[in-house]
């Protein structure tokens, strides 16, 4: 049963719907930027209303998969290491696009909000703002970069840790971590290469 739901919840994380709405539009965001075939690259090239749609379905397919094994009783405890991942790496590995997927950002928003009622995405989401706000204050004001924007979901991630640690969430829990960050580690390697190699 693991396996079975593991393998939908890879194929769901899959769906490249931003990267789809783009090329319904006739624009290629593989073009854009860093190339992600996700929705920050769609909300640039489309605007804030297909952006905003991008993220909605990217992250509906982290989300609902994962609510839905969870309610049901199918799989829970470390049986959910695997289905929760599946839907990350299905987006970061999408077989629609040759195994070049995108960073699994609102994918893996969705599969927190599943696992922990909104309550670990929404703190990610607090040390994002934090993050961006700093950064934005160390550069004056100036629009981040890609590889900048990278670093700062990656170290938020990491940040992310504290937060379950402080909050006695059991081991599966851990390891679900684990793995999902070490996904946007290799997602973001160069940013994090180019910016260690400056003095």
């Amino acid at each position: 049963m693991t396996l079975l739901l593991t393998v939908i919840c890879f194929l769901s994380g899959s769906l490249m719907f931003s990267y789809w709405i783009g090329f319904l539009l006739e624009i290629n965001i593989r073009a854009t930027g860093d190339g992600n075939p996700g929705a920050a690259n769609l909300w640039k090239e489309a605007g804030a209303g297909y952006g905003l749609l991008g993220i909605a379905l990217d992250f509906g397919k982290g989300y609902l998969p994962v609510f839905l094994i969870i309610q049901s009783g199918a799989v829970s405890g470390y049986g959910l290491v695997p289905v929760a991942l599946a839907p990350v790496f299905g987006h970061a590995f999408s077989p629609f696009l040759k195994g070049n997927g995108g960073k699994s950002l609102a994918v893996s928003f969705g599969v927190w909000s599943a696992l922990t009622k909104f309550r670990a995405s929404l703190t990610y989401a607090l040390i994002l703002a934090s993050l961006y706000v700093i950064t934005k204050i160390m550069k004056k004001g100036k629009k981040t970069t890609s590889n900048e924007d990278g670093i700062q979901t990656t170290v938020g991630f990491l940040l992310l840790a504290v937060y379950l640690f402080w909050k006695h969430y059991p081991g599966f829990i851990h390891w679900i971590w684990l793995g999902n960050f070490s996904l946007l580690f290799w997602k973001n390697k160069h940013a994090l290469a180019e910016k260690l190699k400056r003095p």
